[in-house]
């Protein structure tokens, strides 16, 4: 018995040859090709099953719900997509391998990767609330630990559309779930959604931690734009190392890349320079190492007990 773990990606994508129309493309792969092929676009590890339309629904007057019905209308495609996985998953289908074995494969649907918005609408969740656990709102930015959303509450509450859409909306209200019309994920054996929601290096690290530092350390309660972007136009130049002949703060769309250029010269920027009201920089310094090293490790291709360990210390 082999099991195939299926990986869904999608985000949402202007399509330039669909007339510059919306819509999320709808990438698969499985989780037994290994990563050094994964990572590779010319290899085609991942393949393109469709695009999923999104439409503003003109008759719809109310904003929430036309929300209600965009997510419908996503989870209605996906588990279109997806709905040989019901019936195979459990029996099983005889598939033969690239060494010319036959093996008796259950595909299992495992994880989706997506952006914070495609995370919120996988998991039927509101925007400003986490897609894995339940924690509130405003204690987003506190370091304490939440139980992740009950997958089996959650799915007994979406069975509620088999009897009444108005008890759905009520038992979807009162748990702070989205009020969707059967989730895809809802018949999917050996499933749990919150789960299968995977950490975005891209745009949770680079883009979400890493921006807030950088931002934090060239505000001028800290070190200033013009101390930072001085140290960085005196940076000589090195081996890999990127240059920013103008300074890091004048750039006003930062992308992934340029953020993880900037983590490579952050520490030698900051080193050296004063606080106002001379004021010690050691403990500046040694947050912003910190974030750093829980960026790197994070980004390891495999953890022992001894990685994870460090990765909470460095977090906390």
């Amino acid at each position: 018995m082999t099991v195939l773990p299926i990986i869904l990606s999608s985000n949402k994508t202007q399509l330039t040859l669909f007339q510059n129309n919306m819509a999320y493309p709808v990438y698969l792969t499985i989780g037994n090709i290994p990563k050094e092929i994964c990572q590779k676009p010319l290899c085609h590890a991942q393949i393109l099953m469709g695009y999923i339309p999104t439409t503003k629904f003109l008759g719809i007057t109310t904003k929430a719900a036309c929300c209600c019905a965009l997510s419908n209308l996503f989870h209605m495609c996906i588990q279109h997509i997806l709905a040989l996985i019901n019936s195979i998953g459990k029996t099983g289908i005889k598939m033969l391998s690239g060494d010319g074995i036959w093996c008796q494969c259950h595909p299992i649907f495992s994880a989706f990767v997506g952006d914070y918005p495609e995370q919120v609408l996988v998991t039927c969740t509101f925007n400003g609330h986490c897609p894995k656990c339940i924690v509130p709102s405003d204690h987003l930015g506190d370091y304490d630990c939440y139980p992740l959303w009950n997958f089996n509450d959650t799915r007994d509450v979406y069975l509620l559309a088999k009897s009444d859409a108005l008890v759905l909306h009520a038992a979807c209200r009162k748990a702070g779930l989205k009020p969707v019309y059967h989730p895809f994920w809802e018949f999917l054996p050996l499933m749990n959604i919150y789960l299968s929601i995977t950490p975005d290096v891209l745009h949770q690290l680079l883009q979400g931690i890493m921006k807030h530092l950088i931002s934090w350390l060239t505000s001028p309660e800290v070190f200033g734009p013009e101390g930072i972007n001085a140290c960085c136009q005196s940076l000589p130049p090195s081996h890999h190392i990127a240059m920013f002949p103008k300074g890091i703060t004048i750039l006003s769309w930062v992308t992934g890349t340029e953020h993880k250029n900037i983590c490579h010269i952050l520490i030698g920027l900051i080193i050296n320079l004063p606080l106002p009201h001379g004021q010690a920089s050691a403990c500046v310094v040694k947050a912003a190492c910190a974030l750093l090293d829980f960026l790197y490790l994070a980004q390891f291709p495999s953890h022992t007990s001894d990685t994870l360990k460090r990765l909470d210390d460095s977090l906390a």
